[in-house]
């Protein structure tokens, strides 16, 4: 079937076009995220503000995933490279993010992942962070994606908001082509219309079928690309129905971006979660996680 077509197909169709492919299980750190492993929580702030507090949300967060039980990546961005407007911050940069994110594995033994928008900043963050994040605009660059499999780190592609879900089989072929750390695959929204991201949910089981487990990105699902004149807004209510729903499909992991005051945060703030609000959260979740796991396969 021409490539056009693929992109159009739902339901039994597309299970029909999906390969028969065994789940393959990502190794981060100390966790796994696959089929039989707990619901992986990635979470953290949108982009690195300052070492003070990012070391404070990380504290936060552990404390509430080892309540929990849930394993733990932390995430943050020393750099935001796609900003709406040239004003909007950007972030404190890659020597010092990482120095920072660093600082956070060491005191909190707790992996990291981070934004890569270049293939000569591969080899830097992965000699810090234990997973490496390609954002959904980059998903489809080859030599981004062939420079970070190489360096032995698992990736983490966001699915890009113009592709469907079954093309998501050609970065995972790039991807294991080149390295064989693993790779996750990232569901964040698909654009509909102008300023606007909706969840198709089979794409979920859709990526899974490729071999590789999938998260569900809660947080940036419900942005509204440049709805604040000139930076994204959107509607963090969403964000709790988009993730059950998601959990309630069989999703392998969660992504979530937190902030003490998100309204405060320079980044993302429209969408993102309280910190207040997201042990209560993730405890509906985890609950739901485990009575979707207890089902027979």
């Amino acid at each position: 079937m021409p490539h056009d077509s693929q992109a159009g197909l739902i339901g039994s169709e597309a299970k029909d076009q999906t390969p028969d492919v065994a789940q393959t299980v990502v190794r981060i750190g100390e966790h796994r995220c696959g089929r039989g492993y707990p619901l992986l929580l990635i979470a953290g702030p949108c982009v690195i503000e300052s070492r003070d507090l990012t070391l404070s949300i990380a504290e936060r967060l552990l404390t509430i995933a080892t309540r929990l039980r849930m394993p733990l990546i932390f995430k943050a961005s020393f750099d935001k490279a796609n900003r709406t407007s040239r004003d909007g911050y950007r972030g404190l940069g890659m020597d010092a993010g990482l120095r920072i994110l660093e600082e956070v594995n060491r005191q909190l033994a707790v992996p990291t992942v981070t934004d890569v928008h270049l293939p000569e900043q591969a080899k830097s963050v992965a000699e810090v962070c234990h997973l490496l994040q390609i954002p959904a605009f980059l998903a489809r660059q080859t030599d981004l994606l062939e420079a970070a499999a190489q360096t032995g780190r698992p990736l983490n592609v966001k699915k890009g908001q113009f592709m469907a879900p079954l093309d998501m089989r050609y970065v995972l072929e790039k991807v294991m082509a080149a390295g064989s750390g693993g790779c996750l695959l990232c569901e964040r929204g698909t654009f509909f219309g102008y300023g606007r991201l909706v969840n198709d949910m089979q794409a979920l089981p859709i990526m899974q079928s490729l071999g590789a487990p999938v998260i569900f990105d809660a947080t940036h699902s419900v942005q509204q690309p440049g709805g604040l004149n000139g930076a994204t807004g959107g509607n963090r209510e969403m964000v709790e129905p988009l993730a059950r729903a998601a959990v309630a499909a069989g999703v392998d992991g969660l992504f979530l971006e937190t902030h003490p005051e998100p309204d405060r945060s320079p980044s993302d703030g429209a969408n993102m979660i309280s910190l207040d609000a997201l042990p209560r959260l993730l405890e509906k979740l985890q609950q739901l996680s485990e009575l979707v796991r207890s089902w027979p396969s």
